[in-house]
């Protein structure tokens, strides 16, 4: 069987080696895995010439929301969002999925350890969002499932915010549009950062000064890692979760999709940072 990531640009996707210890880990040995450069364009094509060999496909950007009306059926957390990054090939069908949203609860719970669920996140909870794209959604779905009923959400091009109210009236969520760079109205209970590294080192700045306090940090950068934001949060005592925790848990539900089997979390994390050490 036959599965791959797409996405432009895709040639540092480290999803290919956390599939493929999957595969290994399983014992599926007729299974492949690849990563194919393909922009929105593309996609119509390449879903087209998917036949019954293969098991499904990632999406990353610019494929998330473009690949929504080429669905037959769309899981109601990717209909929600408005963005999928999973298709599952079954019965002749496309099934579109979100494991980013379950992939960012899962990267939190971890940070907080085993004695914990997680964030202790309830309807009252400020919640801080950086960036205003297909991830933020996520983030914002994700803040959701938490417990959170309203977040603040600080977005760099103002343009961007349609999507992203969309997706929050059919999330029943309260969001606050914010300009990029202001200062929170309140200390943030969760600060997810959806923006390359640089942008957020406003954000690392403030928390080295204490300006700004979160109890849980997601940065979904993994590469490379920390990010100043991480490491800010971290001295000042929050519990962190990176984009590599988010990945390995969003491809670990991604395998037990497309293979019906539990994935074997640990052995596609240690290919995953053997990956990363290497690119260091």
């Amino acid at each position: 069987m036959k599965a791959a990531v797409l996405g432009s640009p895709i040639a540092h996707s480290l999803s290919p080696v956390l599939h493929r210890a999957a595969y290994r880990a399983l014992g599926l040995a007729g299974w492949t895995y690849q990563a194919i450069e393909c922009d929105e364009a593309g996609l119509p094509g390449l879903l087209a010439g998917c036949g019954p060999d293969w098991a499904g496909l990632s999406l990353t950007m610019p494929l998330k929301r473009a690949v929504l009306p080429l669905l037959d059926h769309v899981e109601p957390l990717a209909t929600e969002t408005g963005a999928a990054n999973t298709v599952v090939f079954r019965g002749g069908r496309r099934h579109g999925h979100n494991t980013d949203v379950p992939g960012m609860i899962a990267a939190l719970a971890e940070a907080h350890g085993p004695a914990s669920p997680g964030p202790a996140i309830n309807a009252a909870s400020a919640v801080l969002i950086l960036g205003g794209g297909a991830t933020a959604c996520s983030a914002l779905a994700a803040a959701r499932e938490l417990g959170a009923r309203s977040a603040t959400v600080a977005v760099r091009n103002p343009a961007r915010g349609t999507d992203l109210r969309a997706a929050a009236d059919r999330l029943a969520m309260k969001i606050t549009l914010a300009p990029f760079g202001d200062p929170p109205a309140s200390r943030p209970d969760l600060l997810i950062s959806t923006v390359p590294a640089a942008a957020a080192d406003l954000y690392a700045q403030r928390i080295a000064r204490h300006a700004l306090l979160p109890h849980s940090l997601l940065d979904v950068i993994y590469h490379p890692w920390p990010t100043p934001l991480a490491t800010a949060a971290r001295q000042r005592g929050a519990a962190v979760a990176g984009g590599f925790d988010l990945l390995l848990h969003q491809a670990a539900l991604q395998v037990q999709l497309m293979t019906g089997s539990q994935p074997p979390l640990e052995a596609m994390r240690t290919a995953g940072l053997t990956a990363l050490a290497s690119r260091a």
